[in-house]
């Protein structure tokens, strides 16, 4: 495929944004530095768009359980186009358009720490102007979606995937609780509708719930009104329970009280941490417990194919441009909006 540049590449310097795990939004800074120079099988991609994830904001906390590097540059998400290749590269071309997997090193299989090195943790992220990826760290991006719809993909839709496919597995016309409005629940909602289900979503305001009623949720309890949401559950499915629940708020106890006898609940995680588990709970529910390490690329791919078939969108709250970085930043630690927040490279 040629040599490890291609003709089309003439810049020699670059600006990235790195962060200090623990270090808040001061620690992060804007740096220019020269552009890496790709390996036998790696590719150099031009980023054109980001998304933020709560994984960043868990990394800016000190709260991330994996290995983060020092003055790492950020962001996990990102999608862009390959402008020059390695030597020995035959599984990408310069011009794909392509998004980098989270894990790189994690194809498929059972997570474990050999293959826990991540984008924007223990190896630099991808909200830069160009990043080097190896030929296995990336996936092309799927049907028409643009770079900013990609760039959503990379870790909360890869995670509502596994969290609906990758244990029990869903079968169609089960029913899937959802919880809020984040870019996992809004993505587990869209892919259990593609799937076949009937989803019962919560939301924290009528204006929330009317959102996710037009994204196709079959009904949507207000938790705020109703803390006690599981007795809900349980009477729209006529006392039954939920099959599978997409626990991103780490309310497992109320989560287990609303799934059925059997079913699953996939815990995701939260920024404020979990609800000690009734041990009791537990086993007399028979529930499956499963926690979730985002997804492994076949994963990704499997995804990236159905979203081609069914054209399916990714829910956008609002796009900033590279330059304003740390505004993004700022938004979406304030949290209240709806969908993920881009940050567009685009002149």
């Amino acid at each position: 495929m040629g040599g490890a540049w291609s003709h089309c590449w003439r810049v020699e310097t670059m600006k990235s944004y790195h962060i200090q795990y623990g270090g808040g939004l001061e620690s992060l800074r804007l740096r220019e530095h020269a552009v890496p120079v790709p390996g036998p099988t790696e590719v150099l991609v031009r980023i054109w768009a980001n998304s933020l994830s709560a994984r960043e904001l868990n990394i800016l906390c000190g709260r991330y359980p994996l290995p983060v590097a020092d003055d790492i540059i950020a962001a996990s998400d990102g999608a862009g186009e390959v402008v020059a290749v390695g030597t020995d590269v035959d599984r990408v071309r310069v011009g794909d358009r392509v998004m980098g997997v989270v894990f790189q090193r994690w194809f498929d299989g059972r997570f474990d720490l050999a293959h826990a090195d991540q984008l924007g943790g223990s190896l630099d992220g991808l909200l830069t102007e160009y990043a080097v990826l190896d030929q296995d760290g990336v996936v092309p991006i799927p049907g028409q979606l643009t770079y900013d719809e990609a760039a959503t993909l990379p870790c909360a839709a890869v995670t509502a995937w596994n969290a609906l496919v990758g244990g029990q597995g869903l079968v169609p016309g089960e029913h899937v609780l959802t919880l809020g409005s984040g870019g996992v629940s809004l993505f587990a909602l869209q892919f259990a509708k593609l799937l076949g289900a009937r989803v019962i979503a919560t939301a924290g305001s009528d204006e929330k719930a009317a959102r996710l009623l037009e994204l196709g949720a079959d009904a949507v309890i207000n938790h705020t009104l109703t803390p006690d949401w599981a007795k809900q559950v349980r009477a729209l499915t006529d006392g039954r329970g939920v099959d599978h629940v997409v626990d991103v708020a780490g309310t497992l106890n109320e989560s287990l009280r609303a799934t059925a006898t059997g079913g699953e609940v996939a815990f995701v995680g939260s920024l404020g941490g979990a609800d000690p588990i009734d041990a009791r709970l537990l086993f007399t529910s028979s529930v499956t417990l499963r926690p979730i390490a985002l997804g492994h690329r076949a994963h990704f791919q499997a995804m990236n194919e159905a979203i081609a078939a069914a054209d399916l969108r990714p829910v956008i709250d609002r796009v900033f441009p590279f330059e304003e970085t740390r505004e993004a930043f700022r938004y979406y630690i304030d949290g209240g909006g709806f969908g993920k927040v881009v940050i567009s490279h685009a002149a």
